[in-house]
């Protein structure tokens, strides 16, 4: 049976229906990293910050609430980062407004199979930045 836009039923779009945004030279895999790449940064950003502390500052039983305070701001920025980097997979993922799973082997597809491999890879990696953040309540001092 044919649709009104000349597909049948189960088929695969066809090239000719790809539009400038899914066109394969105008995708790139930078904003899948994007994620990772920010929690990576703020685990970095967070241990080096308190090492620092506790070797120049606070000495051995030196208090970390200035580190904390620092690794509270360093959170609120990484998870908003990693939102933005969220948002930008889950707008691909439903561009055009299709469901998984992208089984077929089209621009549209890949491009919605990207978006949503880049939307999980930023909900794990909220999930590790708040674990990192998650040191700094328990422990207050250096030692």
């Amino acid at each position: 049976m044919s649709r009104s836009n000349g597909h049948n039923h189960g088929d695969p779009p066809s090239e000719m229906d790809e539009s400038h945004e899914t066109h394969e030279t105008n995708q790139s895999l930078m904003m899948i990293t994007a994620g990772p790449s920010i929690w990576a940064a703020h685990f970095l950003a967070s241990y080096v910050t308190a090492a620092v502390w506790c070797a120049k500052s606070a000495g051995r039983d030196g208090s970390l609430t200035a580190v904390r305070i620092a690794i509270a701001v360093f959170t609120l920025l990484a998870l908003g980062g990693i939102a933005a980097a969220g948002w930008y997979g889950y707008r691909r993922h439903t561009y055009g407004g299709a469901t998984t799973p992208h089984d077929f082997d089209t621009p549209r597809d890949r491009h919605r199979f990207l978006g949503f491999a880049t939307l999980l890879l930023a909900g794990l990696s909220a999930v590790a930045t708040i674990f990192v953040a998650v040191v700094a309540i328990f422990v207050e001092t250096c030692h």
